[in-house]
């Protein structure tokens, strides 16, 4: 489905019915990742999958697309589709997204989960990782892609899912440099949340593997000490949905069940 927006277009997917639960991928992906997970999740709910800004089908809207711009994006899809209340299931940038959508539109939400993902935002070092990374893009995005995508696996699961890896390597380098850019750009500003985690009236499920490059266990697992959030812990790397895709899934469908 497409949505007219900002002289672009948003592309999503709606499917089932019962309660809402919104999946939003992350960085270099598109919706087409949760396709493991929607005809289970779609058996007892209404599950709206939608490409981000600049990724996937969904077009691009400026130089920068911010976790708010890509939040009200997400909202714009809800208001079309005349949905009240959500829950929110955000890998990575994704949610970074949710976390954003939740501090705008804080009476929608009914849960989040943030699978290999984080409220705190980057640091002095991540930042100069993002202009670095920004620079790579503009020079070779394909180089920049295809060594981004095998950095987002454990070490011993780059080897056993090497199809998986290529696969993805093959979506994400539809997506435009524009689009890698401005999340890029977007991801590097975006703002302290762990408000969020301490304050929420409503459930949140935390996700982290033990081997993820991308956020080191280390350095996020502590942000939900003195909060009821739930947290999941894998001893593999930043994908969880396929390095664990069982286990992930009957979670998330209890976490739903709860919500």
């Amino acid at each position: 489905m497409q949505l007219a927006y900002k002289n672009s277009t948003i592309h999503y997917t709606d499917k089932g019915k019962g309660a809402a639960v919104v999946l939003l991928h992350g960085f270099l992906e598109n919706l087409s990742m949760w396709n493991a997970f929607v005809p289970e999740i779609s058996k007892r709910n209404r599950v709206i999958a939608i490409d981000h800004l600049g990724h996937g089908q969904t077009g691009c809207i400026g130089y920068i697309h911010t976790m708010e711009d890509m939040a009200d994006a997400v909202h714009a899809v809800l208001h079309e589709l005349r949905i009240r209340k959500v829950i929110l299931v955000g890998h990575s940038m994704g949610g970074y997204v949710a976390l954003t959508f939740a501090e705008l539109y804080p009476d929608i939400i009914k849960g989040i989960v943030l699978q290999n993902s984080t409220a705190r935002p980057d640091s002095a070092a991540r930042k100069l990782h993002r202009d670095r990374a920004i620079k790579a893009v503009k020079k070779d995005h394909t180089s920049f892609v295809r060594l981004a995508i095998g950095n987002l696996f454990s070490e011993q699961n780059r080897k056993r899912l090497s199809n998986e890896i290529e696969a993805l390597r093959t979506k994400a380098l539809k997506t435009p440099v524009q689009g890698i850019v401005a999340a890029l750009e977007g991801m590097k500003i975006r703002k302290d949340q762990e408000v969020i985690l301490h304050f929420a009236p409503y459930p949140i499920m935390l996700v982290l593997g033990e081997q993820d490059q991308t956020l080191p266990y280390s350095e996020h697992a502590d942000q939900i000490h003195d909060t009821n959030v739930e947290l999941v812990t894998y001893p593999e790397g930043h994908m969880s949905h396929i390095e664990n895709y069982d286990d992930l899934l009957k979670r998330l469908l209890r976490f739903i069940k709860k919500c």
